[in-house]
């Protein structure tokens, strides 16, 4: 597998970048969409980032449009609306792919190394899917928009939480703080 730090990404703007741009921070990687009903997250993975990137946190955003194609934009038309709908200051990523045949090797990796996701108190957007045969097509796939991923300060994949568990749970906020140390 490799190293976290050493995939390539390249940022909104289209600049490379890598995770390991990030190295020494906790990073709270996220697959963000537009048009989800997840899409009220962008304000707490804001507000999470205010409150804890003095600390040394980095909130990573990877728009996607796996998931009932809610995220159409181009990365200009992204960036856009998260600036002036949410604010969001926090690193976006070009958009790309986080399953199936053309998922991009950094999601690969963080499923390889963190095949279970830590599912939110009553787990109502796993029913809702699985009721609407949207669920993952394997366990270890990406659930829907706002799948989030903890990245240790070292680059190790030390969480990964349902996208319904909201950036200000107190088992989301435990596990960043306990990371940021």
């Amino acid at each position: 597998m490799a190293n976290i730090n050493d995939i390539a990404v390249d940022t909104i703007d289209g600049s490379s970048s890598s995770l390991g741009d990030y190295a020494g921070s906790v990073r709270l990687v996220v697959n963000v969409a537009s048009q989800c009903g997840l899409t009220p997250q962008y304000e707490g993975l804001e507000a999470m980032y205010e409150k804890y990137r003095g600390q040394g946190l980095q909130v990573l955003g990877f728009p996607a449009n796996n998931f009932g194609a809610q995220e159409p934009g181009s990365n200009d038309e992204i960036q856009e609306f998260c600036t002036a709908k949410f604010g969001v200051q926090f690193p976006m990523f070009s958009k790309i792919s986080v399953k199936g045949d053309d998922q991009h090797p950094l999601y690969a990796a963080l499923i390889d190394a963190q095949p279970s996701r830590t599912e939110a108190e009553g787990g109502g957007l796993r029913a809702v899917l699985e009721k609407n045969n949207l669920g993952p097509d394997n366990e270890t796939d990406v659930m829907w928009n706002f799948e989030k991923f903890l990245v240790s300060r070292d680059g190790d994949v030390i969480g990964r939480f349902a996208p319904d568990m909201a950036p200000d749970d107190p088992v989301l906020v435990s596990a960043v703080e306990a990371a940021l140390g």
